[in-house]
C-alpha cells in the first residue's frame, strides 16, 4: 500500500531589487575596481538587474561601460537618468579622494573641461535615484583627512560606508528601506 506524497513547489524567491553600480576607476581606484567588479559579479544572481557604469573621480556629464572605450563610447549622464528608473538603487564605488574643486569648480575635473561643477551632477544623480550609497576603500580614519571625502559624504547624505564586509551589509541593510 502506497502513501501520498503532497509536492508543493514553490518557486524560488528572486530579489526584485534592480541596482545601478557606478564606479570610480582610474589611479588610485584600479585595484579596488577589479574587486569590486568580481565581488559585484558574484553577487549578480541576488539582484533582478545589476548594471555598472564607470566614472572618474566624481560623475560628471557622462559616464562609460567599457573603461578600454571609455574616450569613445560613453553614454550621456540624462540619458542615464532616463533609462534606468527611480526605483534602482545606486551604489558608488569610489574613495571619493579628488581636489576638492572637481566637486565645487567648473573646469575643475582632472579629465575634461566640465561646464557644470562634479556636485551639481551629483545633485541630479542623487535626486533621481534618492535610495544611494557610496562605499569607500580608503580606511574609515582616513576619511576626516580628505576634504573631498567629506564633502561627497554630505552630497550622498551621509551614506558613506567603509568597502568593508560589515560595511557592504550596512549599505545594504541603508539600500533596503
Amino acid at each position: 500500500s502506497g502513501g501520498h506524497l503532497d509536492i508543493k513547489l514553490r518557486p524560488e524567491r528572486h530579489n526584485a531589487v534592480k541596482v545601478l553600480l557606478l564606479l570610480d576607476i582610474g589611479g588610485s581606484m584600479d585595484d579596488h575596481v577589479r574587486a569590486c567588479a568580481e565581488l559585484f559579479s558574484a553577487a549578480r544572481s541576488e539582484f533582478k538587474q545589476l548594471t555598472s557604469y564607470y566614472f572618474h573621480n566624481c560623475v560628471y556629464e557622462s559616464v562609460w561601460r567599457d573603461n578600454t572605450r571609455r574616450y569613445s563610447q560613453r553614454t550621456p549622464v540624462p540619458e542615464l537618468l532616463r533609462t534606468y528608473s527611480s526605483d534602482y538603487r545606486l551604489i558608488f564605488v569610489g574613495d571619493a579622494a579628488m581636489s576638492p574643486y572637481e566637486l565645487v569648480q567648473r573646469g575643475g575635473s582632472v579629465e575634461h573641461w566640465n561646464e557644470e561643477p562634479g556636485q551639481v551632477w551629483m545633485n541630479r544623480v542623487l535626486t533621481t535615484y534618492p535610495h544611494a550609497v557610496w562605499l569607500n576603500p580608503l580606511p574609515q580614519p582616513a576619511w576626516q583627512h580628505y576634504q573631498s571625502v567629506q564633502m561627497v559624504q554630505r552630497l550622498v547624505g551621509h551614506r558613506m560606508f567603509p568597502l568593508t564586509l560589515a560595511g557592504i551589509d550596512e549599505a545594504m541593510r541603508e539600500l533596503s528601506h
